[in-house]
């Protein structure tokens, strides 16, 4: 269901992805921003919007709205009064800074954004089980990507991101905005970490809620002007609840994320930021454990432990945020909170010889700017798979209460035929997990 306004369909789309060319932004003409705000049409984005909930609404929308070097074409959502609200938001906001002309399309499909040779790049803040497909089918159109956390919903998933990216030479931002020190002082925080300031790091903990459980919730009348059927994509059919897609437009964060089919629960949705920090401080974006521990007691939620390949010892569960521990002392870093035992550890400010962090000029700021010089982003899509992959891992210690062994490289349970088969989940025919 497309809006009127434009001729592109999913068959448009199937036949002419191959077409798209890759690697600049598209030419806007200067009318479209209207006066007082011109940028040269060799640094002007346009972007697609997939999903407009809550993240969308508080986050993505008002900030890319405020950068006068993009120009948001289209927005999408399965639900019509959450679509409709978002394209409403765009043309007022628009029209009060002069961009005379401005057209916002919407769609229920996000094939159809895709489908656009003038969409330059996409934003996905989608549910948890609907970010892989768009990301993968969106780097194989050309597209550069930002996609919300935690990136995916399966480990296999991540490893077709990652493939997909690469592949098509994609810019990708990951939502985990806590690197750009959304919240707290996390690059700081990173910073003397690496520094040695608390001396080699010995293990680290990841204050985090529990894994998600599997979905009972009973089935409602049908919300009118919602398309369950898209809602649900991959997932395993069932009846709509409210408690997944709230009615019409909301201002909270709805509870899909409690449940397996659709989200790894607290575990993953705080765990994507605060495993993202945890790597970042121990320099291991490119790697991850090569063992995975469940407690005594798996259905305890929490208590996993991840046994890094030099040792290190990562444990979910402890006080809130991150506490790595070091052979000198102990730092906590959390949303507001930086300290550490002893606190002389990082009283005096960092020497020029010390590490010092990229310091992000905002997380989508980071991303355009990246658009523009096709370097990569500071939380790269192989970043946000890293961070994810704990929190996969360890979710699937719990649900199966057993260790696990694991190969960072292969993405894949070395010699153990029972542990692959958990890589992905049986999806509904029509939303296979495509290949880059």
């Amino acid at each position: 269901m497309s809006n009127s306004n434009t001729s592109v369909t999913r068959k448009g789309f199937l036949a002419g992805t191959a077409g798209v060319i890759a690697g600049f932004p598209t030419v806007v003409h200067a009318s479209v921003l209207g006066r007082g705000g011109y940028t040269a049409p060799s640094n002007r984005v346009t972007v697609g919007m997939i999903g407009t909930g809550k993240m969308a609404n508080d986050y993505h929308l008002p900030t890319l709205i405020d950068f006068r070097d993009v120009q948001i074409l289209a927005v999408c959502d399965v639900d019509t009064t959450r679509r409709l609200a978002a394209q409403n938001r765009v043309l007022t906001n628009y029209d009060k800074q002069g961009r005379s002309g401005a057209q916002v399309d919407v769609y229920n499909d996000f094939r159809d954004v895709i489908g656009r040779k003038d969409i330059d790049a996409v934003c996905i803040a989608t549910p948890e089980h609907w970010h892989a497909i768009p990301v993968i089918e969106a780097a194989k159109a050309g597209k550069d990507i930002y996609c919300e956390k935690p990136l995916t919903l399966t480990l296999l998933e991540a490893k077709r991101c990652i493939e997909a990216v690469r592949k098509h030479k994609r810019v990708m931002q990951t939502g985990s905005q806590q690197r750009s020190n959304v919240f707290g002082p996390f690059r700081e925080a990173c910073e003397f970490v690496r520094s040695g300031r608390i001396g080699t790091v010995k293990s680290v903990t990841v204050g985090v809620g529990g894994p998600s459980v599997k979905c009972d919730l009973a089935g409602e009348p049908m919300e009118p002007g919602l398309d369950w059927d898209m809602w649900l994509g991959p997932t395993p059919d069932r009846p709509y609840s409210s408690v997944l897609s709230p009615r019409g437009s909301h201002n909270h964060f709805p509870a899909w994320r409690n449940y397996r089919e659709f989200s790894g629960g607290g575990h993953a949705d705080i765990g994507a930021h605060m495993y993202d920090i945890m790597q970042w401080g121990l320099g291991t974006d490119a790697s991850g454990p090569v063992e995975v521990l469940p407690p005594d007691d798996p259905s305890e939620g929490q208590g996993a432990r991840f046994i890094m390949p030099n040792g290190v010892e990562i444990t979910h569960g402890g006080a809130s945020g991150v506490v790595f521990t070091g052979t000198r002392g102990m730092l906590r870093v959390d949303r507001g909170v930086l300290f550490s035992n002893p606190k002389e550890l990082i009283q005096d400010p960092l020497a020029d010889s010390e590490v010092h962090l990229f310091k992000s000029p905002g997380h989508h700021r980071n991303w355009l700017d990246c658009i523009k010089s096709r370097e990569r982003c500071l939380c790269d899509v192989e970043i946000g798979a890293r961070s994810n992959q704990y929190t996969q891992l360890g979710n699937l210690a719990y649900w199966h209460g057993r260790k696990l062994k694991w190969d960072p490289v292969k993405w894949e349970f070395p010699g153990d035929k029972e542990a692959n088969t958990w890589l992905d989940y049986e999806r509904r025919p029509q939303w296979k997990l495509p290949k880059a």
